[in-house]
C-alpha cells in the first residue's frame, strides 16, 4: 500500500544539518563546543554513512571493529550525544508518500481518534515519490514531533535519521521486510488470501485466477501465497497461466482481467489483490459480456467503503484499515512516552465479508 522509498531524502538533510549546528572548525583536536555536534558531522569526519553511526550509537551489529572504533573514537572525542525527547512537539505526525489512495481516510480516521483521546495534535504529511524535489522529508525531522507513523516505507537511512534525532517511529503496513527491531502495525494477509480463495473453492470453483500486486510488495506477496496454500488444500493447482501480477489501480486490474478473459479456457473467478484492481474486473467483465456472478465471480481485498455500493456488491477481504491505525498510533505514542512496547511487531486479523460478486460456477 505504500509508494517507493528514495535515497536522495538524508543526503539534503545532511547537509542542511551540518550548516546548521555542525561544528565550525576543530581546536586543538577538541572540536568547537559552542555548537552542538551531529550525528552527520560524526559521519563525515568518519567517512562513513550516517546510518551506519547510527548503528555504533545504538550498540547494534553489522559494523567492522575498525569502523567501530573510529566512529567511538570521534564520538568521545566532540562529545556526541544522543538527543532527548524533552523538546519533542506534542504531535503525532502521519506521513504517506502519496495521499491520492481511497484508503488514505481511513487510515487518517483511526489516527485522529487515537490522538484525540490521548490529547495530542495530528499533521498528515505527504512525502511525495522517492524522485520529489519538496524536501518534506527534512521538514518533518525539524518539527521534532513527539512521534511518527509512516504509510511510507522508510529506507535505512530515514529511520537512522529519525533515530539521530530521538524520534520514535512506527511503519504502517510494511511493504518490505523490516529489521527486528522496527515497530510495525500490518494485517493477516497470508490468512485474508488463502480465507478469499478458500471462499471460491467451497463455492465449487476450479479455475481461480489471481491478479496479485507488484511482486517486491509484501503484503501483495503474501496475499498470493494464501492463494496457493488454499488451492494445494483443495486439490487444485495454481495454474501458472491464471497468476498474473500488476499495479494496484482500477485500469491495471482492467488490463490484467482482459487478458485472463481472453484465455481458451478462461476463469470462473478471479481473486484480486485489492479493491481497485477487483473494480477494474468488474470492467473488463462488462467488456466481455460477462455477467457477475452468473458467469464470473471476484474478490477483492480491503474493503473499502465504496465496494458496498457497486453493482453488485462486492465480496471482499476487510482490512481493518480504521482498527491497524489506531493500534499503530498507540504504539508510537507509548514510544513517544519513552516507554517500553509490549511488543515490536502486531498484525491484525483480516476476515472474509461476502456479498453479492460471488457464487458457484454455471455447470
Amino acid at each position: 500500500m505504500a509508494g517507493r522509498t528514495g535515497g536522495s531524502t538524508i543526503g539534503m538533510a545532511t547537509l542542511a544539518e551540518h550548516a546548521a549546528d555542525g561544528p565550525a572548525d576543530r581546536d586543538g583536536g577538541q572540536g568547537d563546543t559552542s555548537r552542538p555536534v551531529t550525528i552527520a558531522f560524526i559521519a563525515e569526519s568518519a567517512g562513513v554513512s550516517v546510518p551506519t553511526v547510527s548503528k555504533v550509537i545504538n550498540g547494534r551489529s553489522g559494523v567492522s571493529a575498525d569502523t567501530r572504533a573510529r566512529v567511538e573514537a570521534l564520538v568521545e572525542e566532540y562529545g556526541y550525544r544522543k538527543p532527548t525527547g524533552a523538546n519533542r512537539s506534542n504531535v503525532v505526525e502521519l506521513v504517506f508518500r502519496e495521499l491520492e489512495h481511497m484508503w488514505a481516510v481511513e487510515i487518517i480516521r483511526g489516527v485522529e481518534r487515537v490522538a484525540r483521546r490521548h490529547r495530542v495534535g495530528l499533521m498528515v504529511s505527504e512525502f511525495g515519490l522517492h524522485d520529489s524535489a519538496e524536501p518534506t522529508w527534512d521538514d518533518t525531522v525539524s518539527r521534532r514531533p513527539r512521534c511518527v507513523l509512516s504509510v511510507a516505507q522508510l529506507s535505512e537511512a530515514e529511520r537512522a535519521q529519525l533515530k539521530a534525532k530521538g524520534i520514535p517511529f512506527v511503519v504502517f503496513d510494511p511493504a518490505t521486510e523490516l529489521p527486528d527491531d522496527v515497530p510495525f502495525v500490518g494485517a493477516t494477509n497470508w490468512s485474508g488470501g488463502r480465507a478469499a480463495t478458500r471462499h471460491l473453492t467451497a463455492l465449487g470453483h476450479r479455475r481461480i485466477a489471481m491478479i496479485g500486486g507488484p511482486e517486491d510488495q509484501l503484503y501483495c506477496c503474501a496475499r498470493l501465497d494464501g492463494y496457493r496454500s488454499a488451492m494445494h488444500a483443495a486439490g487444485l493447482p495454481a495454474d501458472p497461466e491464471l497468476v498474473v501480477h500488476a499495479p494496484l489501480t482500477r485500469e491495471d486490474g482492467c488490463e490484467a482481467a482482459r487478458s485472463l478473459l481472453a484465455l481458451p479456457d478462461r476463469p470462473t473467478a478471479i481473486f484480486t489483490a485489492n479493491d481497485l484492481q477487483a473494480l477494474g474486473v468488474y470492467q473488463a467483465a462488462r467488456e466481455a459480456g460477462l455477467r457477475i456472478p452468473d458467469e464470473l465471480s471476484v474478490v477483492g481485498f480491503d474493503d473499502l467503503p465504496v465496494v458496498a455500493w457497486v453493482d453488485p456488491p462486492l465480496t471482499t477481504v476487510h482490512q481493518p484499515l480504521t482498527e491497524m491505525a489506531a493500534a499503530a498510533t498507540e504504539l508510537a505514542l507509548t514510544l513517544g512516552r519513552g516507554e517500553q512496547a509490549p511488543q515490536t511487531g502486531l498484525e491484525i486479523a483480516t476476515t472474509l465479508t461476502v456479498r453479492s460478486s460471488t457464487a458457484p460456477p454455471r455447470s
